[in-house]
């Protein structure tokens, strides 16, 4: 017994300097990822600036092109009746063409290195971009491992005869924890980090028009910011939401959409939501409750981001045996035949429809909206007794 505490101690500290190792190299792949996206901006910046050069040069090229055709015919027409013309007219002409032609060369030999730089620009700017999504590939990786290696290699102990399934089934909850917060991650930069800097660019500008146009024109960049920064608290609330709506847990499914889509269509002015309910106003189980918000949340979500809609309509009936969900609008549809590369939120809603044993389909047409029909079974033998 005594040597079995040894080997486990012994396998403890070698978990810990491996979870020691693990992290200082998340942190250093983290170190490595802000260079780059530091360096990605700054290039990014030096590339519009030589796009803005390109575009100046190709003009001035094309109007030293005109003129030394145009000089170049002049000098054509003197060549023709040159007995006609001073000696010094003929000079004039002689030397107004080559400066020219002189012009133009510089001119468009400068357009040539230029080109070169905004090419060699891009260049990097992508391989900028990859290394960067490698980065953050191998530090969510390196989180599953770290992860891992504290929760539950440090307990393994007398548990080894099912180690493999525990280990499986951590990884499977380690997983969709990390992907959960790399999607918060990204929607948390795409959204409010990146109003918020737009908000910080655009304060700067309203301070500068204040001193230079006047309180007139600076007001009214203060009323863009303002919308701005309702949407950005709108987005920060959704973030929330999406986390966990704590009415689904007091009220239950049917106040909580109702809530939820009120709320939703009170900041998309431009969008009607109708919501019909059918049926009693019956709690289900949490998880059947949580999983239906979810996939109704995502199915609105997506016309609203995706679909450009101006009217969507969710339909719930709850049964004795089924619960039947359809979200319904009028957006600019698509090709269900087409899979698109990041059609993460189809995809989950297929994950959680399959998990309840459930069927979900998808009608859409370009041009005629979408239709998602969603059907879960649940156990309610109190429901037909109503």
């Amino acid at each position: 017994m005594a040597l079995k505490k040894v080997n486990i101690k012994a396998l403890d500290n070698i978990v810990e300097q491996m979870i020691n190792t693990v992290d200082r190299s998340k942190h250093e792949i983290f170190q490595i990822g802000e260079q780059c996206r530091h360096d990605h901006d700054n290039i990014l910046k030096e590339l519009e600036k030589i796009k803005a050069e390109v575009n100046k040069v190709i003009d001035e090229g094309d109007l030293l092109e005109v003129q030394s055709r145009i000089s170049r015919q002049r000098l054509s027409t003197i060549s023709l009746h040159f007995k006609e013309y001073s000696e010094e007219q003929v000079r004039t002409a002689y030397e107004q063409a080559h400066d020219l032609q002189s012009k133009l060369m510089i001119c468009r030999q400068l357009e040539k290195q230029l080109r070169e730089r905004r090419d060699d620009l891009e260049r990097r700017l992508l391989i900028l971009q990859q290394t960067i999504e490698r980065a953050e590939t191998l530090v969510s990786q390196i989180s599953i491992v770290s992860n891992y290696l504290v929760s539950d290699i440090k307990e393994m102990g007398e548990a080894l005869e099912d180690a493999k399934m525990k280990q499986d089934f951590g990884l499977r909850i380690i997983e969709a924890q990390e992907e959960e917060r790399k999607r918060l991650s990204r929607e948390i930069h795409d959204g409010p980090a990146q109003l918020l800097a737009s908000v910080l660019i655009r304060s700067d500008l309203a301070e500068k028009m204040h001193k230079e146009e006047g309180p007139e024109r600076s007001l009214e960049e203060i009323r863009s910011l303002k919308e701005m920064i309702r949407t950005t608290l709108y987005e920060v609330r959704r973030i929330i939401y999406d986390l966990r709506p704590m009415a689904l847990d007091d009220l239950g499914l049917i106040p909580t959409l109702t809530k939820y889509l009120a709320t939703v269509e009170e900041y998309h002015k431009t969008t009607n939501i109708e919501f019909v309910y059918f049926g009693k106003d019956t709690r289900l189980p949490q998880k059947y409750e949580v999983a239906l918000f979810r996939l109704i949340q995502e199915a609105v979500h997506n016309a609203l981001k995706h679909a450009q809609s101006r009217t969507i309509q969710v339909k719930v009936e709850i049964q004795s045996e089924h619960v039947y969900v359809i979200v319904k609008d009028d957006g600019i549809g698509f090709d269900v035949n087409v899979k698109k590369s990041g059609s993460y939120g189809m995809m989950g809603m297929r994950e959680r429809v399959e998990i309840l044993d459930g069927l979900l389909s998808i009608h859409s047409k370009q041009g005629a909206g979408t239709v998602i029909s969603i059907k879960i079974p649940v156990a309610l033998p109190s429901l037909s007794s109503i």
